[in-house]
């Protein structure tokens, strides 16, 4: 299981990313501190990536990116400074990516696995499923061999329930991971989306029916 750190100061945030990626299946380190986090980095580096934002009591996100890369942590800029000049200084620092607050759940999952496999930390390139296989890089997926077509948002939500796989997802996260948060229509749309994969895939058994909540995606890990 990866090792995310996760430095952000506003509780509410920190939390609520920690969640996100422990349904994602990684296991995440909150620090609130920068200081704090500098002193536990001196005891412990076992991570294989650190979600930071700049603004930190303690220590700020310039500073410990420094100490990070020195002990050859990739880092992820999760930051409310959008500015031009912020960007720049971060991506010239050495961080692999700079996201501006609020982002999307999906959007940073993503970039994570692409900052993840650069480093030879990612997962596998190919997801198998009992007889189906998706190919992330290709993005095509195949049952027995034969690709099965399907539409881009058919896609993305297998996706999405292989990254939570395990978990139970109401309608409303899956919306808010797929189209974000001020998506406006309507839930049962998912519902659409859930009854074509299963036909197509075959995965009746697979992705499982949560009454009056939403679904679950069964495998084996």
């Amino acid at each position: 299981m990866k090792k995310i750190l996760v430095i952000e100061d506003e509780t509410a945030i920190n939390d609520l990313i920690c969640m996100n990626l422990e349904i994602a299946g990684y296991e995440p380190a909150a620090f609130f501190d920068g200081a704090e986090f500098s002193r536990h980095l001196k005891e412990t580096d076992d991570y294989d990536l650190a979600l930071l934002d700049i603004m930190l009591p303690g220590k700020d996100g310039f500073e410990l990116l420094e100490e990070l890369k020195a002990h050859k942590i990739p880092v992820i800029y999760l930051t409310a400074k959008g500015d031009l000049s912020s960007k720049v200084k971060g991506l010239k620092s050495g961080a692999e990516d700079y996201i501006v607050k609020p982002f999307e759940m999906l959007e940073l999952l993503v970039r994570m696995d692409n900052v993840l496999k650069r480093y030879g930390r990612e997962e596998p390139e190919e997801i198998h499923i009992k007889d189906v296989v998706i190919h992330e890089k290709k993005r095509m997926v195949t049952k027995n061999g034969v690709e099965i077509s399907l539409q881009p948002m058919e896609y993305d939500c297998l996706l999405v329930f292989w990254k939570y796989r395990n978990r139970v997802m109401t309608r409303d996260q899956l919306l808010n991971l797929l189209w974000g948060v001020d998506f406006e229509g309507e839930s049962r749309t998912i519902d659409v989306h859930v009854a074509n994969i299963r036909k197509k895939l075959d995965f009746f058994d697979v992705i499982i029916t949560v009454p009056r909540v939403g679904y679950r995606m069964e495998v084996s890990e």
